[in-house]
């Protein structure tokens, strides 16, 4: 009897990558197995099928004469060892290759390392820090390899000893009807090994808990909730896995001056009333310096003045941000009589003109209109 097209048989183009071969004979050898399917010679020969046509496929070689010669180019090179009976691949292999391994036969794996815990260390800067950029030391609680046994949990001069229930696999192999279920070892937990004289320092732990000091470059620029990440700096692998890492968060501290947002710095200027209404010249800080600030007459409060490049130079890079003066006119307190009356004396003299107080004026002619439309 002729045989089937191999591209029909595992049902793919003729123009598959591998790795649609791959899950089409996943699929095929799941569903025809001999061991889900005894006594089944339909199924078996279906499987037999489906994996001749996946070697053949899978071979750059066996593919190309395959291609160009169909049958004939291939079943010389192929002999009789492509059927079930001549090493396929038994059910359980084939369900640990589709699952990534959690599932096998027990020589697979070995005893289980576990890699250690990420942690995260809260960094509190003051603003000048943040945007200048600093370095500074740290001391982090943590997880470290015991030195006395060398992270081994034995006491020195021992050696673990292998398991004798998993025989050092740190998995044991479950049958439950016809599948092979694979599972950590009840008895090692995963580590494929049992200590009979544990370490005094670490207690078989083979980790201790002491402060680590680490030096952190802060760059210029970061703000609030930015992290650092200082790989291996985490916590200790169990059973000699690799360590974790530590991630330093950026906490930025009030300032008494200066408010920050986004890349701008932020910053209330006070002035008196004089300056605000004959202008002038002020000294106003930045976090390089005092700068001068003109005021121009008749400045109102509220109004805010931009200082270009006196903000933040972002972390990631870009334009530096700018410094935003917003202008608070003080008024008076505590004045002697003479003070007062000469302020009264100043305002009898504006009574009358509107052009003084601009704002004031359109107002309440604002207010004057919303009365006479109201209806009693």
């Amino acid at each position: 009897m002729s045989k089937r097209d191999y591209y029909e048989v595992l049902g793919v183009a003729k123009n598959a990558s591998e790795a649609e071969l791959k899950k089409a004979y996943r699929r095929l050898a799941m569903k025809h197995h001999p061991d889900r399917n005894p006594d089944n010679k339909e199924s078996e020969n279906k499987f037999k099928e489906a994996k001749e046509a996946y070697e053949t496929l899978t071979d750059p070689q066996k593919r190309a004469a395959y291609d160009q010669f169909g049958h004939a180019g291939v079943d010389s090179s192929m002999g009789g060892g492509a059927g079930y009976a001549g090493g396929g691949a038994s059910f359980s292999d084939i369900f640990s290759d589709i699952f990534g391994g959690g599932f096998g036969g027990a020589g697979g794996g070995g005893p289980q390392r576990y890699r250690g815990a990420d942690l995260r260390y809260n960094l509190n800067l003051s603003l000048e820090d943040a945007v200048n950029g600093t370095t500074v030391k740290i001391r982090v609680p943590t997880m470290v390899k015991c030195e006395p046994c060398k992270g081994t949990g034995a006491k020195p001069g021992t050696s673990p000893e292998t398991c004798t229930t998993c025989a050092g696999h740190g998995q044991v192999r479950m049958q439950q009807g016809f599948f092979s279920v694979q599972q950590t070892c009840p008895d090692c937990h995963g580590t494929g090994q049992r200590i009979k004289d544990p370490c005094t320092s670490c207690h078989g732990q083979g980790r201790v808990q002491e402060n680590k000091t680490l030096s952190v470059k802060v760059p210029a620029g970061v703000d609030n909730g930015d992290r650092i990440r200082l790989s291996g700096e985490g916590e200790a692998g169990e059973h000699g896995g690799p360590p974790g890492d530590l991630y330093v968060q950026m906490s930025i501290k009030p300032h008494e001056i200066f408010e920050r947002q986004d890349n701008n710095l932020i910053c209330e200027v006070p002035i008196d009333m004089v300056t605000a209404t004959l202008g002038g010249e002020i000294d106003v800080p930045t976090l390089t310096g005092r700068v001068k600030l003109k005021i121009p007459a008749g400045s109102q409060g509220g109004k805010v003045f931009r200082l270009r490049g006196k903000g933040v130079k972002p972390v990631r890079g870009g334009p530096v941000g700018d410094l935003l003066c917003a202008i608070a006119v003080e008024i008076p307190v505590k004045l002697t009589s003479k003070q007062e009356d000469l302020l009264r004396q100043f305002g009898d003299s504006l009574k009358g003109n509107g052009k003084h107080s601009p704002k004031t004026a359109s107002w309440l002619g604002g207010v004057k209109k919303f009365f006479d439309d109201m209806k009693f």
